[in-house]
């Protein structure tokens, strides 16, 4: 039976010097869900605006419902995206924008109870607004997928433990992690030890840490599980970390074992990284 999962999120135009492209951390998140097969549903908002308008046209093309995408009176969502001489990408995310006030309503009430998964980020709870809608949502999901996702300076360390108490499956990167020992004060010397002691903090079942080239490690019931990546001429690295978090939850909740999971993951983000933006076209040849 097909898996449902609910993401919640930014929906925006990423901005670069050749031009804009659909965007948000979340957004990519969901699209990549449903390009996999999964029972995609987004909650988000956009300005009244051409913006606005443009994006909820962008989901339609790609037959991508967007009933659970609010419209309010922020403008819609744009970011500038610059990228380093080896295509690592950084960003300007402009306040406040339509996703900072997300509302909570009956709609994505129901979505998130009927859901087999809620995916939920950091940088939506900038705002009290969203962050409580997101608080509510979480108490109705089934299984909480957390992508850390920090974009200073756009979180607090209260608001991340509130966060991380909630995941059953958590996703950070290299330097989130080293952030996250410094201000937890964890003792662990390798990013084993430090996995693990999230793990017992915060009674996370799963968490995944993408160390970039190098590839990705899990820890599951106490064993890390790790793939060396696959090497690709890098193109831009936006959207990457979003389509291996989308492919880790397809992958788990479709009943792949770890090691496959991890290794699908790492296939889709490499490849996305590959090509530009964040939502490059691709079906299952991308697995073979």
């Amino acid at each position: 039976m097909k898996k449902t999962v609910i993401s919640i999120g930014e929906i925006l135009w990423d901005v670069f010097p050749e031009g804009k492209k659909a965007g948000g951390s979340s957004m990519n998140v969901a699209l990549n869900l449903h390009k996999q097969g999964i029972n995609s549903k987004f909650i988000s908002a956009v300005g009244d605006d051409e913006s606005g308008k443009e994006l909820i046209e962008f989901l339609k093309a790609q037959n991508f419902e967007s009933d659970l995408i609010q419209i309010n009176d922020l403008p819609t969502s744009t970011v500038e995206v610059k990228l380093d001489e080896s295509h690592q990408a950084t960003y300007t995310i402009v306040e406040p924008v339509a996703w900072d006030a997300i509302n909570l309503n009956d709609h994505a009430l129901e979505a998130v109870k009927q859901g087999d998964a809620f995916v939920y980020c950091s940088l939506t709870c900038r705002n009290e607004k969203s962050k409580d809608t997101i608080l509510a949502l979480l108490k109705q999901a089934k299984l909480k997928i957390f992508d850390i996702n920090l974009r200073p300076p756009f979180y607090t360390i209260e608001t991340l433990k509130t966060l991380l108490g909630e995941a059953n499956i958590l996703k950070v990167n290299e330097h989130e992690l080293v952030y996250l020992k410094d201000e937890l004060a964890l003792t662990g010397n390798t990013d084993e030890q430090l996995l693990k002691q999230l793990s017992l903090n915060f009674n996370i079942e799963i968490i995944c840490l993408t160390v970039g080239e190098k590839g990705a490690y899990v820890l599951q019931d106490g064993h890390l599980y790790h793939h060396k990546g696959y090497q690709v001429e890098v193109a831009d690295t936006v959207g990457a970390g979003d389509s291996f978090l989308a492919t880790f939850i397809s992958s788990y909740l479709n009943g792949y074992p770890i090691n496959t999971v991890l290794d699908r993951a790492c296939k889709v983000g490499a490849f996305v990284a590959s090509q530009h933006g964040a939502n490059p076209d691709y079906g299952d040849e991308v697995f073979s």
